[in-house]
């Protein structure tokens, strides 16, 4: 088979003294680096949680899963699953619903009351987090647990910044988004809300901290010149859904027109079919193929009602019509004007057009470089200004929840080296486990389980929750998919072919298997037949020359 990667062993060592004149290969058991954890922007160690979700080990997959990400219960929600994507079982039949096996494993810690872990001794230091949502929350968790005292200031008067401001209630019922971010709090973590922080430096040294961490969500919609009337009504998405935490729901009318082609459009006309709008139409400039918004949002929202007209802009609004002039694609793909104009009736008109952050608490300190609204971090998350890092919508990135999650525990990985004066370093890179490396002929056809949904006619009279949970059993099988691409699981199949018996079965656990595995290879009998790798489901056996 095609060797990936050399391997070279110390000719001292015991391995290396174990060899037979009769072979020129041995194998070796290898652990590698699964797609699915090398997609997560969260850094989670997905496989490592299947397999004890699959095994009924549900409370030690929790504490696996939350050593990387404090919000499973949230993530199973609101993710888009990068992870899914590059799951290599969609190559077989389809992919592992790996998102819906961690949102179960957060509903029955919330369930059973499970708490965070924080055993690390106190260190003395301070940090402040400012900004409340997924980033500063993720980052204070894991400085938490790297023993630092973490204090967040926010600006608002709930926490959870973009995940409560900005994503609707039926996506993320505000309970379980409470839940998660209460048992951060209990760790030991301490919350100021209303409480803005203007100035970064002088924050941090009236405060006290030795170091901060920015996390200011992109919760300013922009704005676009649409000539308009006095009386046409106009209001920006991130508005909307902010007011929707608010003791009284806006009022958009009957007929609402969302403009723009994002998730947030898509929560918007959602909203307002919600609200009791009989028409919400979303008017896009170019074609669904080219629409930022993942297909998940405009096909749940075509199923609720929702109309899309593709290839238009909006030229004028005045009270009670607007003028929609169509689009057409250029040879570069991009939309120009046609000059067919169209008169559409629209009670409100709600701008989706993107958002901005507001930077003004680091304008204008010495070294930190802003520029195209987005401030710049080295590979610490570090800006230019010694111990101000930053993460989350304010840095160049991909925007969403599961992104932000993953820049709080990188940068606070980075805070602690910082801290303590030892830098923090990745471990190695595996090798990637790719679909080729796997022997599919041990896998029988397993579609994905398809979660239950609320149906249509009940989502738009109603906040409820669209997408519901699986069962205990149901979340079990979906576990059970997982190929565990790369690493051995224990199936006994090395130990059961192999014609010399040359592989030793260790108890579970013990750590004295090669490469941490469950088993070990005696080389005073094996001949290097290659058996082993044939018959590893898992691809986790690979041939070496001989030392």
């Amino acid at each position: 088979m095609d060797k990936p990667f050399a391997i070279t062993l110390d000719a001292g060592s015991s391995l290396a003294n174990k060899t037979g004149s009769w072979r020129t290969e041995r194998p070796l058991y290898l652990n590698s680096l699964p797609p699915c954890n090398d997609a997560c922007p969260a850094g989670e160690n997905i496989q490592g949680w299947l397999y004890e979700a699959e095994e009924g080990q549900y409370q030690r997959a929790w504490q696996l899963l939350v050593a990387d990400n404090p919000f499973p219960a949230i993530m199973g929600r609101v993710c888009y699953h990068p992870c899914q994507t590059a799951c290599n079982r969609a190559q077989l039949d389809q992919p592992v619903g790996i998102n819906s096996v961690e949102r179960f494993l957060g509903d029955v810690a919330l369930q059973e009351g499970w708490q965070l872990p924080v055993e690390a001794v106190d260190s003395g230091k301070r940090v402040l987090v400012v900004g409340a949502g997924p980033s500063g929350l993720s980052a204070a968790y894991h400085l938490r647990r790297a023993g630092h005292h973490v204090v967040i200031h926010d600006a608002g008067p709930k926490s959870g910044g973009m995940m409560r401001f900005g994503i609707p209630s039926y996506r993320l019922p505000r309970d379980i988004l409470d839940a998660e971010i209460q048992r951060i709090l209990d760790a030991g973590v301490e919350l100021h809300l209303d409480s803005p922080v203007t100035d970064v430096m002088a924050a941090k040294a009236e405060g006290g901290f030795d170091a901060v961490f920015v996390a200011v969500g992109a919760q300013v919609g922009k704005r676009a010149y649409v000539p308009a009337g006095e009386s046409a009504k106009i209001l920006d998405a991130v508005s909307l859904l902010r007011d929707m935490e608010g003791q009284q729901a806006p009022r958009l009318g009957r007929r609402v027109v969302v403009y723009g082609g994002g998730n947030t459009a898509m929560d918007a006309a959602r909203t307002a079919k919600r609200l009791g709008a009989e028409e919400a139409i979303v008017v896009y400039r170019r074609t669904r193929d080219r629409m930022p918004a993942h297909d998940v949002e405009v096909q749940e929202a075509l199923e609720e009602g929702v109309l899309i007209r593709w290839l238009s802009t909006i030229k004028d609004v005045d009270a009670g019509s607007m003028t929609v002039e169509r689009m057409e694609l250029d040879d570069s793909g991009f939309p120009q004007p046609t000059g067919e104009f169209e008169e559409l009736e629209a009670d409100s008109l709600v701008l989706a057009l993107g958002q901005d952050t507001d930077l003004s608490l680091m304008q204008d300190v010495d070294g930190i470089e802003i520029s195209d609204g987005v401030v710049h971090v080295d590979e610490g998350m570090m800006t230019g200004a010694e111990g101000i890092f930053a993460g989350g919508d304010m840095v160049p990135s991909e925007r969403t929840v599961t992104v932000a999650v993953g820049h709080g525990k990188q940068a606070a990985r980075n805070i602690d080296g910082w801290l303590r004066g030892i830098p923090f370093e990745h471990a190695p890179r595996p090798p990637l486990a790719t679909f080729d490396r796997l022997n599919t002929w041990y896998y029988t056809d397993a579609p994905k389980t398809v979660r239950p949904t609320l149906d249509s006619a009940r989502r738009v009279s109603t906040f409820d929750e669209v997408k519901q949970g699986l069962d205990e059993q149901t979340a079990v099988y979906e576990a059970r998919r997982c190929l565990s691409c790369g690493n051995c699981f224990g199936c006994d199949n090395c130990f059961g072919v192999c014609p010399d018996n040359a592989v030793l079965k260790l108890p579970r656990g013990s750590a004295e298997g090669d490469n941490g595995r469950d088993y070990a290879f005696d080389l005073d009998y094996c001949k290097g037949c290659g058996i082993c790798v044939s018959e590893c489901p898992s691809g986790a056996i690979i041939m070496i020359p001989e030392a």
